[in-house]
């Protein structure tokens, strides 16, 4: 599908807590010049709650729309105020697994103003857009990919997705699969995590190591700065495996499927609430009866081992 006949998800919807979510896939190639320099602006306003005037330059925040061409931008605005205040950017790679191309997202630079860190909402800016492309396709599995030092964060990611690596309970034994996506995310997409080419990286631990050289400088953090992760076993992980003085970061590999979002629904709603309920009986029902159905008859599109029969051509 071109570029030009391709529709890109553009969603606007309230997530409570006056909070307003809005969701624009690829706003350089979606959007007019206008709206995707008011974008851009709303995304430095927050950015400069973190990060000096010097380094608004990074990814997205320096408005090219070449690289705005390539993201999935999640911003949250206070909807008493219309201010941003937090906002996600999700970035598509193309690598290839097994003779076949396939797409990683990867998980992106999320930030929050001080006047709402606290309540939880960095969970939603990580998965929620992640899971609604899912939904959008078909359901099928979605490699994704997450480089970070902050054990919260490092945490969220080993807990919420699936057949992640490294995990506390994952260091060493990693798949074929995973070495294989992290070999061709480190050649060719550093870019993307503002990794220099000099950093290098341990492939046995997934540890990209002096990582902050390549225009993510300002964002590396001593491990006290660091928000932690209400599980312990992560924080001791990454102030284990983790040199901060250097500026290391994992590199975490791991699914966007079926499991992961029964777990990111558990996560964000208590499991004796009606809409934990109906979520899990929702994907209980999708993925037992209509899910075979829908693959088995879209059959220009490939699902792991399903095959659907497909007539040849006279």
């Amino acid at each position: 599908m071109s570029a030009a006949t391709r529709r890109y998800l553009k969603l606007t919807m309230n997530i409570g807590g006056g909070i307003k979510l809005r969701i624009v896939e690829r706003p350089g190639l979606s959007l007019s010049p206008d709206e995707l320099a008011t974008l851009v602006a709303d995304l430095r306003k927050i950015a400069a709650t973190s990060l000096p005037a010097e380094e608004l330059e990074y990814g997205i925040l320096g408005g090219d729309r070449e690289r705005a061409e390539n993201v999935i931008v999640t911003l949250m605005v206070d909807s008493r105020t219309n201010e941003p205040v937090g906002f996600n950017a999700l970035a598509p790679m193309e690598v290839s697994l097994a003779g076949r191309p396939v797409e990683v997202l990867h998980l992106g630079l999320v930030m929050l103003s001080p006047a709402v860190r606290g309540r939880g909402l960095t969970d939603v800016l990580y998965g929620l857009t992640c899971f609604l492309l899912f939904l959008r396709g078909q359901c099928r599995p979605i490699y994704m990919s997450n480089v970070t030092q902050v054990p919260a964060v490092f945490g969220m990611v080993s807990s919420v997705f699936d057949d992640v690596w490294p995990t506390p309970e994952r260091t060493l034994d990693s798949s074929f699969t995973h070495r294989t996506l992290a070999r061709q995310i480190m050649e060719r997409y550093r870019y993307v995590f503002g990794v220099g080419p000099e950093a290098q990286f341990d492939e046995a631990r997934s540890i990209i190591l002096d990582s902050y050289t390549g225009g993510s400088d300002n964002l590396k953090k001593t491990f006290d700065e660091a928000t932690k992760h209400r599980n312990p076993i992560y924080n001791d992980m990454c102030a284990k495996e983790l040199d901060y003085n250097r500026g290391d970061d994992f590199l975490q590999i791991g699914q966007i499927n079926m499991n992961a979002l029964r777990r990111y629904l558990s996560s964000v709603a208590t499991p004796q609430t009606a809409p934990w309920l109906a979520g899990q009986f929702a994907i209980f029902g999708i993925q037992s009866a209509i899910l075979p159905v829908v693959h088995w008859f879209s059959d220009d599109r490939p699902f792991g081992a399903l095959r659907p029969w497909k007539r040849a051509k006279a």
